[in-house]
């Protein structure tokens, strides 16, 4: 079969120990171009601490809280040390195993000859054994490659683990922020329309209005309070996850609550690279393509067995009070049947086909995400801009209402409609701040920022 590296490997470090093989679909100078050229993103690269581009030291506190002490990340950090300790074994394997044996005998007096006595005596024996598996078709090797590309693969799933951790807590606090911004617009919008049904009362009693009007001036004030329960509950909801993302009890938020008035806001065009920085940057894609060289390097494993193994062992040891020393190699081989060896060589070739395959998703669904979250971000934008738009000209049409129904130009509906579409409005807007500040998160999230890797090299 013909092969080559993929696009990931062609760029990964030298880590990169095996060449996968080359039935990719993914065109490689695609993948790696540029993303869609839009107002709201530059081909800055993206930095390491995206969130800190927000200049908010509450944010900060909280994604380093969360780094610290996720449990999420706790496992993932669990499972690379087994993948390591995995590592270390394969790699010892290949060395030669000794043993050391000893034994202790007594002999009971009464089955001795007679001239012995009834004096007991005592055999003692020590043996050192030692082997070595001479791998001369690279089984261990290929299994320690295998091994080293596992561990390097579960290394890039705890930068995945990073990436998702940071992204969720930012998440929570855009979402605490949005939820305390629409809250507030909310509890304003009441205030004012409790103080026009007031004003709706008194005509009514002065004769001036008529029942009618205060019915819709009442209506309006018990729609706009009804947004607040759910602002409220999305308030908990955000302080619970981070309470949890940071490895605590959620309960823990309701003693000591995180506090922010409005989403926070990026003061430049996203960062955001391009394809060749993107398919070195996501953890997912360096995972799949490290399951796709542990997979390669099995296939090693699997056609080593169809050839003899070589064991070259000895012993030296005191047998019985006198030296002795032995040495022989021991050859085994699975031959002539060798049917069972064929079928896992084939086994593993499938696992690699399987590995591409995923590597190839794991390609093709991040160029998604990022396209996908790079226009919902500038669409969530250019409506805010509208929607700014129609929050300023409901404020100019809820004044000059106001005014013609003031000097008895105009009906008094028509201030009721003009609040109505003025709360309307403001909370519209409100909710777009929040959609934007989402979007960004999401485009973050999918470009893989957020990690860095620390981890010690693999020896």
């Amino acid at each position: 079969m013909k092969r080559f590296v993929p696009v990931a490997a062609l760029m990964m470090t030298a880590c990169a120990t095996t060449s996968p093989p080359a039935a990719t679909r993914v065109d490689r100078a695609l993948a790696a171009g540029p993303f869609a050229s839009l107002p709201v993103a530059s081909i800055e690269p993206v930095p390491d601490g995206w969130w800190r581009l927000y200049d908010d030291p509450v944010l900060d506190r909280l994604v380093e809280a969360s780094l610290a002490a996720n449990a999420d990340l706790r496992v993932a950090y669990a499972n690379l040390d087994g993948a390591r300790a995995a590592l270390r074994q394969a790699q010892a394997a290949r060395l030669p195993q000794t043993t050391i044996e000893s034994s202790l005998g007594i002999d009971n007096p009464a089955n001795q000859p007679s001239a012995s006595g009834n004096v007991p005596t005592t055999d003692y024996d020590l043996a050192i054994t030692a082997s070595w598996d001479a791998d001369l078709f690279g089984r261990l090797r290929s299994g320690a490659l295998a091994a080293r590309a596992d561990a390097e693969a579960q290394a890039a799933a705890l930068d995945g683990v990073k990436v998702a951790v940071v992204a969720d807590t930012v998440l929570a606090y855009v979402d605490l922020c949005g939820a305390t911004r629409s809250l507030a617009v909310a509890q304003e919008q009441v205030m004012l329309q409790n103080r026009a049904l007031t004003i709706t009362r008194s005509q009514l009693a002065a004769g001036e209005v008529s029942p009618l009007e205060v019915s819709q001036a009442a209506n309006l004030v018990a729609t706009t309070k009804a947004t607040i329960a759910p602002l409220e509950a999305a308030q908990a909801n955000a302080r619970y996850r981070l309470a949890t993302l940071a490895g605590r009890p959620a309960g823990e938020a309701r003693s000591n609550p995180v506090t922010c008035t409005a989403p926070p806001k990026l003061r430049t065009a996203a960062p955001v690279g391009d394809g060749t920085a993107l398919l070195l940057r996501r953890p997912d894609i360096r995972e799949a393509e490290r399951r796709l060289a542990a997979a390669t390097a099995r296939i090693g494993v699997a056609r080593a067995d169809l050839y003899p193994r070589i064991n070259l062992g000895g012993a030296l040891g005191l047998l019985s009070g006198g030296l002795v020393a032995t040495g022989s190699p021991l050859v085994s081989w699975a031959f002539p049947n060798q049917a069972p060896g064929r079928a896992r060589i084939e086994q593993a070739e499938a696992t690699e086909r399987a590995a591409l395959a995923g590597w190839d998703v794991a390609v093709l669904r991040a160029l998604r995400d990022v396209e996908t979250a790079l226009a919902a971000y500038d669409a969530e934008v250019r409506r805010n801009r509208a929607l700014t738009e129609a929050r300023d000209e409901g404020r100019l049409y809820a004044r000059r209402a106001e005014a013609r129904v003031r000097l008895g130009d105009a009906a008094p509906l028509l201030r009721i409609d003009a609040d109505r579409t003025l709360a309307q409005a403001e909370l519209s807007l409100a909710q777009s701040e929040l959609a934007v500040a989402q979007a960004q998160v999401a485009l973050f999230r999918a470009l893989g920022g957020g990690w860095r890797s620390g981890g010690e090299p693999l020896e």
